[in-house]
């Protein structure tokens, strides 16, 4: 009996002293009753940079163009534990719409979603949803990643080169879905490039993210993009002076293209998205499920494209033609007029010289987000690197 009530005073003496640090390093905002309360939980800092930058973006749009509400944000949240530990808190405090920015939000969301059945969470970049409180948020980036793909085959071919390289963050369907997309717009431009990649198993890591850029150009990348937060590529980029020099392409943020070597920069726009979704919840119109926008929704962007942005410097010297492709292209995903899908239109050929999608074929949703069609149902699936990329599968 005595050795029991000591591991009882034990585990109440943890619970005492992890309580207390959980609520001052991840202190819960209020709400404001009578409001919409609507919470962004970020993986990241808001100055990252990128992915967690842009979604912060998203909340201040939130807060400048709905109505009666109350919008907050929770920053540096790690994946797991402590994020359902969040989740469950905003939940109990009576946020009505909370958004998880981060794939490894997923299943903590679930849960939570679960039991507060009055609170909608809906999930960027997963695919699990109940149909009801839960859903999941992604747009299609492969459409973004292509043009910039297109656009370093490019400058790739006008300077003599012909490598490019990737540096993904996870080994996951998207990051695999989004180097695919890029590779194949790299071919249009650039048939003979070939791409090499790397992983560095990490959203955001300014110090890895540039040691990943320097690994990349040193094995003879001239042109590196990635699919973490930081603009490491183009600032590393920037110690390769001689010659033609190097070129980087970051991602996520729109202001994170201000080094003179970056090429250019695919980016979110969550602000217009994320207030729709609020909008639609609150007059019964928005079901949470599996939501996947393309360009006509307009949450999407690549630097030098949209309106009011001037050409970065890496791109005022190409062909007209190669400009005018890039600017029509963007015109029809915004009119509606090119889909996801057909970027992966078949015939598509992987990097063995097997055909993954037939003449004539189209992927389907599940295809994009799975390597593994036997749950999914689907029929390709996205466990396959694109025809000209040197790497195994993960």
């Amino acid at each position: 009996m005595v050795r029991k009530f000591s591991v009882l005073l034990v585990l109440v003496a943890i619970l005492v002293a992890v309580v207390p640090a959980f609520a001052q390093e991840f202190q819960i905002p209020e709400i404001v009753e009578g409001k919409t309360n609507v919470a962004v939980v970020l993986i990241g800092p808001i100055n990252d940079g990128g992915w967690s930058q842009a979604h912060y973006d998203g909340a201040v749009y939130m807060k400048e163009n709905l109505e009666n509400a109350n919008v907050v944000y929770i920053e540096n949240i790690p994946e797991g534990t402590e994020s359902e530990q969040v989740f469950r808190s905003l939940a109990a405090k009576g946020f009505d719409v909370i958004f998880g920015t981060s794939f490894g939000f997923m299943d903590p969301m679930e849960a939570v979603a679960e039991e507060f059945p009055d609170s909608y969470l809906i999930h960027v970049s997963g695919y699990k949803d109940n149909g009801e409180n839960f859903g999941n948020l992604m747009g299609a980036m492969e459409h973004m990643k292509y043009l910039a793909g297109y656009l370093a085959g490019q400058r790739a071919k006008m300077d003599g080169e012909n490598v490019l390289g990737y540096m993904y963050t996870f080994p996951i369907p998207e990051e695999l879905r989004l180097g695919n997309a890029f590779m194949i717009g790299a071919k249009k431009t650039c048939p003979e490039c070939t791409m090499i990649v790397t992983p560095i198993n990490s959203w955001h890591d300014p110090i890895l993210e540039k040691e990943a850029a320097k690994a990349l150009f040193d094995k003879g990348a001239y042109v590196v993009f990635t699919g973490a937060d930081t603009p490491a590529p183009a600032e590393v980029a920037e110690e390769y002076a001689e010659g033609n020099g190097k070129w980087g392409i970051p991602y996520d943020w729109s202001g994170s293209c201000v080094s003179p070597r970056c090429l250019t920069l695919p980016y979110w726009y969550w602000g217009p998205i994320y207030t729709s979704i609020v909008e639609g919840i609150v007059d019964g119109t928005y079901t949470p499920g599996r939501h996947y926008f393309d360009g006509d929704a307009k949450g999407l962007g690549l630097v030098g494209f949209m309106e009011g942005e001037e050409l970065p410097e890496g791109l005022k010297d190409m062909p007209e033609e190669v400009l005018e492709y890039v600017r029509n292209y963007i015109a029809d995903i915004e009119a509606g007029k090119i889909n996801r899908f057909d970027i992966f239109a078949g015939p598509v050929l992987d990097n063995k010289g097997e055909v993954v999608v037939p003449e004539g074929e189209l992927m389907e949703d599940a295809d994009l987000d799975t390597f593994d069609c036997t749950e999914m149902g689907c029929k390709y699936g996205m466990h396959w690197w694109a025809e000209g990329i040197e790497a195994e599968l993960p």
